[in-house]
């Protein structure tokens, strides 16, 4: 990145300040530094969402049909298919760990993107294959079909693993965090990234789950399979518009030498003053350098100067700059907010298995002739979260600015706690609507909108949960860790649809004494007290909530050098009395 930065245009930018030039590391097509006014911001972003809106169109299609298809097609029981189905969610989830970490360190964003896409589509041809083809047809070999079926659902997990954290990252890269213009359209752009999401929600669970239902599930999948493909022609079209990111190895790499460098040093004391510590000097590198925070002080050992016979003594694996020491703090203390978040990861879990379960056993007709697909029942929780969303964005975020004087509004994982406030009410109103529906004299014949407020509070409570983790594991993260960040943002999801597996099979063997009596979870949903599973989902909700609070008020943000000032992500610019010493390093 270096030699790139070496001469040209790039070394104008950095003597002269020109805005015209984008000097946070990335690079145009040609490898040369970017023009702000021909790559990056909305320009290029377009085309990213657009490709966004393709894949959560196909996703949704599949994940919002799953569950019915398990139970009517392949004649699962009912708890067994939700077992599959979390499976299937927690490793489509989970998967973008592996994806975020290669695209970080090794094959780039734009190329993981690429080639997680192809592998995505050759799902969707599969699928496609098993369905039209009249050898593979479940009621002529049941057992081939459901082979083919779960191996094609699975190149789509493994496609998503590199597709999502990879898609989502690169649209942010962008934007550059040191304009103050374009930061403030990167805060935009989380927005309405989940806005196109959620339009390919919405279409998914109506337009393709209707071709499902109507017209065959092969024709969806057909469907499915040509728009990712035009998508993918559109995403390729943008590619002289894009900045790039040089990947730079392993991002895992720099946090251990950190930890290794601490424990070597572990006997040494901390110098009084902070600014003794070790940075080097902001003209001689183009990434971001990071303020000094008095949290997990141990790992400061990293940063200590060793003086051997009156010379300093070095190495990668024996000292470390004071920003690199924060990015390791900075991943440490995402755990806690990353296991304070799982319970909404369990709860956000029932929305595509349980919620269209009872779609599916109530009435949903629609006039005298049409009758909404149990799927499309999802529809209301993607429009709960694009008005949730829109109204953010457009009316609730400008005067939260004004009110805090803050660039965001409310603080990240202060959106994320109110997110998970909603759902919790979500489970509270779900639970009390499906007592209901089991004391009614004829169960199938409540109407299926009675739903409509449980659909509706999990979308709003996505709008702000959902979008703040994006937030806040994208930028909270180590620059060179974003598609990882994202990765981990996904995995709340992932290891949530996992535990939601797990609860299921242990409160099913305690409420039926191992299968002597009968349980929480019957062979359908009339025998079956889904009402209490809600209401448990709703008290761990309000214990894990007290516990989010106390982590979070707890955190302490990044804060970035930048000319005797740092950017806090909690509340704007704020002065930053270590920048102007470690600037003179």
């Amino acid at each position: 990145m270096e030699g790139l930065r070496g001469g040209g245009h790039g070394e104008a930018a950095v003597d002269g300040g020109d805005e015209r030039w984008v000097e946070d590391s990335s690079v145009d097509y040609q490898e040369r530094p970017p023009l702000r006014a021909a790559t990056g911001s909305w320009k290029a972003a377009m085309f990213i969402i657009l490709i966004e809106f393709s894949e959560r169109l196909s996703y949704f299609g599949l994940a919002t049909s799953l569950m019915i298809y398990l139970t009517k097609v392949l004649q699962e029981e009912m708890k067994f298919a939700a077992k599959n189905v979390n499976y299937w969610t927690s490793v489509t989830t989970l998967m973008p760990l592996v994806g975020g970490f290669l695209a970080d360190g090794y094959l780039g964003r734009f190329s993981t993107v690429l080639f997680s896409t192809l592998i995505y589509l050759s799902g969707l041809i599969l699928l496609a294959i098993s369905q039209l083809s009249p050898r593979l047809k479940p009621e002529r070999n049941l057992h081939l079909h459901e082979t083919l079926f779960f191996v094609a659902i699975y190149l789509v997990s493994v496609g998503t693993g590199g597709h999502k954290p990879a898609l989502e990252s690169f649209g942010a890269d962008q934007f550059d965090d040191g304009h103050a213009a374009e930061r403030v359209q990167k805060m935009s752009y989380f927005n309405w990234w989940n806005c196109a999401l959620c339009a390919g929600v919405l279409l998914g669970v109506t337009v393709i789950v209707y071709l499902q239902e109507k017209v065959g599930w092969g024709d969806g999948a057909v469907v499915l399979a040509a728009v990712m493909a035009a998508s993918l022609a559109v995403f390729l079209a943008g590619w002289r518009h894009y900045r790039y990111r040089v990947p730079e190895g392993s991002p895992l790499t720099p946090l251990v030498r950190v930890l290794v460098a601490a424990a070597r040093k572990r006997h040494l004391h901390l110098p009084a003053d902070a600014n003794e510590l070790y940075e080097v000097k902001p003209q001689n590198i183009k990434r971001r350098l990071l303020c000094h925070t008095d949290q997990l002080r141990f790992l400061d050992k990293a940063a200590v100067v060793e003086h051997d016979g009156g010379e300093e003594r070095r190495g990668a694996w024996r000292l470390a700059t004071v920003t690199q020491v924060e990015e390791t703090k900075l991943v440490l203390a995402m755990v806690p907010i990353w296991v304070a978040t799982l319970p909404f990861g369990i709860t956000a879990a029932q929305v595509s298995t349980f919620f269209i379960k009872q779609g599916s056993v109530m009435d949903r007709r629609m006039g005298p002739h049409f009758t909404l697909p149990p799927a499309s029942t999802f529809a209301m929780a993607a429009i709960g979260m694009i008005v949730a969303v829109a109204v953010y964005d457009k009316v609730l975020e400008r005067y939260l600015r004004r009110l805090t004087g803050g660039e965001r509004g409310l603080s990240i994982l202060k959106r994320i706690g109110v997110g998970i406030a909603f759902t919790i009410v979500a489970m509270a109103v779900a639970a009390t609507v499906e007592r209901r529906r089991l004391r009614s004299a004829s169960p199938a014949s409540m109407s299926v909108f009675w739903l409509v407020p449980q659909f509706l509070l999990m979308g709003i409570g996505d709008g702000f949960a959902l979008v703040g983790l994006q937030e806040y594991f994208y930028d909270q993260v180590p620059d060179s860790m974003r598609s990882l960040g994202i990765g981990l943002y996904l995995s709340v999801i992932g290891a949530g649809s996992f535990l939601s597996s797990q609860l299921i099979t242990a409160v099913d063997r305690v409420t039926s004494h191992g299968g002597a009596a009968a349980g929480w979870f019957g062979k359908d949903l009339n025998s079956s007290r889904l009402d209490l599973f809600y209401w448990l989902l709703a008290c761990i909700g309000v214990a894990n909530l007290v516990f989010y609070v106390v982590v979070a008020t707890r955190y302490s943000y990044k804060t970035v050098m930048a000319g005797g000032k740092v950017v806090d992500d909690k509340a704007g610019d704020i002065e930053c009395a270590a920048a102007a010493a470690a600037a003179a390093y």
